[in-house]
């Protein structure tokens, strides 16, 4: 469109000076018959002086033809100036009709030429006609006035029709391009309203952009404080929208994002704008909103409930049926800001606390989310502070084999110490860590640390004792794991079947980012492989079966039960006889008394890890431990 305007103005320069030339070469003939004309009636030194005016126009137009437009204006206002200079001298002088010409030859040097012909010419004029005047003055310039025949009549008459073609003709040009300038400029205001249009909507969706949301919020705000009403801004963003993209390919996920727009549009209400924000992502506004909190409360949940319930209902794309959810986060301005990046900061905020619910919700913002927005961002600045400086540590728990009662490895578990001796628990910062991505550098440290222990144990004399980490699915993202492994084996010496990784059920589902290959990689090292908290994830069979994992840990939650008679036992039970079918052994985790363990041995479960043999302890405690165990494993 730019381009397109750019271009037609260059068409309208292009044209104009086109019609100035032709204007010009039209002037110069029609002065040349003129004179033509004039010179047939004129008689001695005139008669001279209008042949060489004649023989000027000729000069004039052949330069106007070959395209030397402003040589040809200069041409064309000398010639006529010395001509009309000549006539008065030998004529009338300052009462000569041919002073008549001058005032034309002002008017074409404006319309033809530029600033410095139309100076130079002026400054011409008056410097003659006053030189003229003088010498008249005092008697050095004698006039002769001419006898007033049909000659003169004719001459006049001459001067008078090339004066006012000229004119003419120039002025009905003048009219024509203002005509066209008006056009082109309305042409250029249409160009601007619509370019204006489209930045500010989403191509897409045909929807108002964020850029628009941003521009009009200050205007709502003002509305707002000035009839003492609020604006509540709902963020919106599908949930599960990239499997769409990926597994349908981004022509459908534009499809699904244009239904889902429609519908949100149609569902709109006259108070309130919609806007899309970016991606998956949109911005409801709704505007006089009341004040009073018992008020708006039962209003802002009744509209979340219908946005829930509109992107909610099937999509059909193709082949595919498509059952959308959203997460909505609502802020209230100015009632949490009056800034549009602070207000939709606070709703994303409150949008991603609905997610955090299960999605397919919606929360709306209050002081407390706020405080833990900030906690949050605190601790991800100490956590990332306590993995450069290294204040972590990796503390032990043993894993004891239930028929020989015999230490057979250990799980790393981090910790991170405090100066007063307390201590952050690992729910508060690795969930953090794993959403930032910080817990690749950490989960590093870890497996480099555990790694090195485990060999200067070994190193010992405790060579049958391995030790087990845990694995976030992040760490997995990047596609390096096994070889940063491979690498650490190789550095320390630890063989690697003493190393085990501790996966969670719900990695084992993802293969975005090559997940099986990485596993099906460190298995070929010799790496162990077990599932962890088994029974609370949503792996199958299948899934066990095709990661080659040799070990399944029973979560906590079913094993401390056992304690009680016959609590959870067929529950148990049922893992081990499917854990049994796979060829893998079992852990039990959270063995805490002696009936639990007396029941597990019962029914056959292999290993145990709990607060009956030890809790958790710092590497020098666990290495005194070792060596206290090896002529006993299981308390007096």
């Amino acid at each position: 469109m730019l381009f397109t305007s750019l271009a037609s103005s260059l068409g309208a320069v292009e044209e104009l000076a086109v019609g100035r030339s032709r204007r010009l070469l039209q002037i110069s003939i029609a002065t040349f018959v003129g004179l033509a004309c004039a010179a047939a009636f004129a008689k001695g030194t005139t008669q001279l002086v209008l042949a060489g005016g004649l023989l000027g126009m000729l000069l004039c137009a052949g330069l106007t033809w070959r395209g030397y437009m402003q040589a040809g204006v200069a041409v064309l206002l000398g010639n006529m100036f010395i001509l009309l200079s000549s006539l008065i001298w030998v004529s009338g002088g300052v009462r000569d009709l041919a002073m008549l010409g001058y005032p034309g030859l002002l008017v074409f040097a404006v319309i033809l030429g530029n600033t410095y012909i139309f100076a130079g010419l002026l400054l011409a004029i008056i410097l003659y006609c006053t030189l003229l005047a003088v010498l008249t003055v005092h008697g050095q310039f004698t006039m002769v006035l001419p006898e007033i025949t049909y000659a003169h009549i004719f001459f006049v008459n001459i001067i008078f029709i090339l004066t006012g073609f000229s004119v003419y003709i120039l002025v009905k040009d003048v009219q024509a391009l203002t005509v066209s300038l008006r056009k082109e400029n309305a042409r250029v205001r249409e160009r601007e309203t619509v370019i204006t249009e489209l930045a500010r909507r989403d191509q897409l969706t045909g929807l108002f952009n964020r850029r628009d949301a941003e521009k009009r919020f200050m205007l709502m705000m003002e509305e707002a404080h000035r009839e003492g009403c609020q604006l509540a801004v709902f963020f919106l963003d599908l949930d599960n929208f990239k499997p769409v993209n990926d597994s349908l390919g981004h022509a459908a996920g534009d499809q699904l994002l244009q239904e889902l727009s429609r519908r949100l549009e149609e569902s709109r209400a006259p108070r309130e704008l919609l806007y899309r924000f970016g991606g998956d992502e949109f911005l409801l506004v709704r505007t006089k909103l009341p004040r009073e909190q018992e008020q708006w409360e039962d209003i802002l949940q009744g509209r979340a409930r219908q946005l829930l319930a509109a992107i909610s209902e099937p999509v059909q794309i193709g082949q595919n049926t498509i059952v959308s959810t959203v997460s909505v986060g609502i802020a209230i301005a100015p009632l949490h800001s009056d800034n549009f990046a602070e207000i939709c900061r606070l709703a994303d905020l409150a949008m991603y606390e609905a997610k955090q619910r299960g999605r397919n919700a919606y929360c709306i913002y209050d002081e407390e989310l706020g405080r833990a927005s900030v906690d949050k961002f605190r601790m991800l600045k100490r956590t990332q502070e306590a993995i450069e400086q290294q204040e972590f540590e990796l503390w032990y728990q043993p894993k004891v084999c239930l028929q020989s009662d015999r230490i057979i490895g250990a799980e790393a578990l981090l910790r991170w110490p405090q100066l007063d001796g307390d201590f952050i628990a690992p729910d508060e910062f690795i969930p953090l860590a794993e959403e930032s991505g910080q817990i690749t550098a950490l989960g590093a440290w870890v497996a480099g640390r555990a790694i090195a222990d485990c060999a200067d144990w070994q190193a010992r004399g405790f060579e049958d004792v391995g030790v087990s980490i845990n694995v976030s699915s992040v760490q997995f993202r990047c596609g390096s794991l096994p070889d940063r492994i491979a690498e650490q084996l190789e550095t320390t010496g630890l063989p690697a079947r003493y190393l085990e990784l501790e996966l969670t059920e719900s990695l084992l589902i993802d293969d975005s980012q090559g997940v099986e290959q990485q596993l099906l990689r460190l298995a070929q090292l010799g790496v162990g492989l077990a599932i962890d908290d088994f029974g609370t994830g949503y792996s199958n069979i299948s899934y066990l079966n095709r990661f080659r994992a040799q070990r399944l840990k029973i979560d906590k939650s079913f094993i401390m039960p056992l304690a009680d008679e016959n609590a959870n036992e067929n529950l148990v039970k049922a893992m081990l006889q499917v854990a049994a079918s796979l060829n893998f052994r079992v852990v039990a985790e959270g063995v805490e008394t002696l009936a639990c363990l007396e029941r597990l041995r019962r029914l056959g479960c292999h290993e145990g890890q709990g607060y009956y043999w030890s809790p958790a302890m710092p590497l020098e405690a666990w290495l005194d431990y070792l060596a206290a165990s090896r002529t006993q494993v299981a308390p007096e």
